[in-house]
Parts: structure tokens; C-alpha cells; sequence
């Protein structure tokens, strides 16, 4: 879905700003899918995760390479790298054990 930021003249720059979607491992429950939201939804307000297929699927809308930089780190600290991230096996069960924890804290949250 592209979204046009204004209408400008031919000598003006614009802002094309792009829903993109992401294949996200090691999202199992709606606290992981809560982490993961509260994170990154001040800066990506329609910040989506999709709980019904697998890889989990995690969609905001990007305008810029820094916001998308910004969005995969993010996940990546909190424990949810991209499916297609090249990790070795140490890296992979870091990540997966990380993502409990940033899970446990979605949970404690939303339970408040």
C-alpha cells in the first residue's frame, strides 16, 4: 500500500511511505505480539502482528531506510530476529531464549 504524503510540484521531493511486511521468528503468544507492539508503536502507530500464520508476521508502515533500520533492530533487541537473518546456532538460541523474557514482560503488562 503506497500512500502519497502531499501533492507537489515537479521540482519538490516527496515522501512515499510503504506498509511492509516482515517475517519474524521466535513471536509465539500475544505476549510476545504485546512486547513487540508497545516497542515500536510510537513510532509506527498502525504497527501490526499477525498471530494466525507461521512465521509470524509484523507490518508498519515505513518512510524512511532509518525506519526501517529502527524496526528491525528493535525486534532483533528484543529477541525476534527476521526469518531470513543469517545467525549462527548460538545466536539463534540466544535470541529464542531473549525472546522468552521480552514475552514474560508482554504478558505482565497486558495483565495490569
Amino acid at each position: 500500500m503506497l500512500i502519497f504524503s502531499k501533492i507537489l510540484s515537479k521540482h519538490e521531493w516527496y515522501t512515499i511511505y510503504v506498509k511492509k511486511q516482515y517475517e519474524v521468528l521466535n513471536i509465539k503468544c500475544g505476549g510476545c505480539a504485546s512486547t513487540v507492539t508497545d516497542a515500536l508503536v510510537e513510532r509506527f502507530p498502525d504497527i501490526e502482528v499477525q498471530l494466525d500464520v507461521e512465521p509470524r508476521i509484523v507490518s508498519a508502515t515505513i518512510a524512511s531506510e532509518a525506519d526501517e533500520v529502527y524496526l528491525l533492530d528493535t525486534l532483533r533487541k528484543l529477541g525476534y530476529p527476521l526469518s531470513s537473518d543469517d545467525m549462527s546456532v548460538v545466536t539463534k538460541k540466544y535470541l529464542y531464549g531473549k525472546s522468552y523474557v521480552s514475552c514474560m514482560h508482554g504478558k505482565l503488562k497486558s495483565s495490569k
